[in-house]
């Protein structure tokens, strides 16, 4: 049953999100990301609540979508980063100078909604930073067919052949076999994103990248487990039938994203 709520969910969103990848508008993308954004980071706010801290929501709502509009300006590829950073630390110390005295959590709060907002916002800004790229489109969709492919695989995997724990004391679900089937289908996944449509991407990129982004993303997955843990939860939100909340959802995402933009810069050029 979770299995086909996860294949019901896809078969609804991805078909919409490749025509909007491949035939929409470029601000279209750029508000689906930001919407993306602020609903993860709601969720971020509720998950750090469950563990007991307090966060400045409107703050870490506010910062997560200046964070993502700060990549679409058209300035030097670096500098949306180190202004929207700015930006959010002089926010940050702005509340934390108007703290009510001792004891207050404003501070606390404000640093929490920064850290939401370079959790989630930074890492998403950079898949506007993906689809400026040449071969964009090809990029944006290799990164969601290798992270999709590869948590897939790892939940197939890891529901009838797991055994061994990965990491118990983060997430008792996850297994060995589930960690080397998620990496095996990311590069499964690479492979048929370059035959299927990236057919200008060398095989020696697709292996690499199969592999680099079926590891971050494992990454990405754990984090987000350290977190869940924390607050005692099992899913951020219910917002998506078979997989829980937004943050779920893109949890991996946040990891690869980035990693594929920085490989695409520096070693497929773009």
């Amino acid at each position: 049953m979770e299995l086909l709520k996860r294949v019901g969910s896809a078969a609804v969103f991805l078909p919409l999100f490749v025509l909007l990848v491949a035939r929409g508008p470029r601000w279209g993308f750029a508000l689906l990301v930001i919407v993306i954004a602020l609903l993860a980071m709601g969720e971020f706010c509720r998950m750090v609540r469950a563990a007991g801290h307090d966060v400045n929501r409107p703050l870490a709502l506010c910062l997560g979508a200046a964070l993502v509009i700060a990549f679409v300006v058209p300035w030097p590829w670096f500098l949306p980063l180190i202004l929207s950073a700015g930006v959010g630390v002089l926010l940050a110390a702005g509340i934390v100078s108007r703290s009510s005295g001792p004891g207050s959590n404003e501070p606390v709060g404000a640093a929490l909604a920064l850290l939401g907002a370079m959790y989630v916002s930074w890492p998403l800004g950079h898949s506007l930073w993906l689809l400026s790229l040449s071969h964009g489109v090809q990029l944006v969709l290799l990164l969601v067919l290798i992270t999709w492919g590869s948590d897939a695989s790892a939940y197939l995997v890891g529901a009838t052949l797991g055994r061994r724990p990965l990491c118990p004391m983060i997430s008792p679900k996850k297994t060995v076999e589930g960690a080397f089937g998620g990496l095996a289908g990311a590069i499964v996944a690479a492979l048929i994103g370059r035959a299927w449509f990236y057919g200008d991407l060398a095989l020696s990129h697709a292996l690499t990248l199969g592999v680099l982004l079926g590891i971050f993303g494992l990454l990405g997955d754990l984090s987000e487990s350290v977190m869940k843990r924390a607050g005692g939860i099992k899913d951020t939100g219910g917002l998506i039938p078979g997989h829980g909340g937004v943050l779920d959802r893109i949890d991996s995402l946040l990891f690869t994203t980035p990693a594929l933009y920085y490989y695409a810069r520096l070693g497929i050029g773009g």
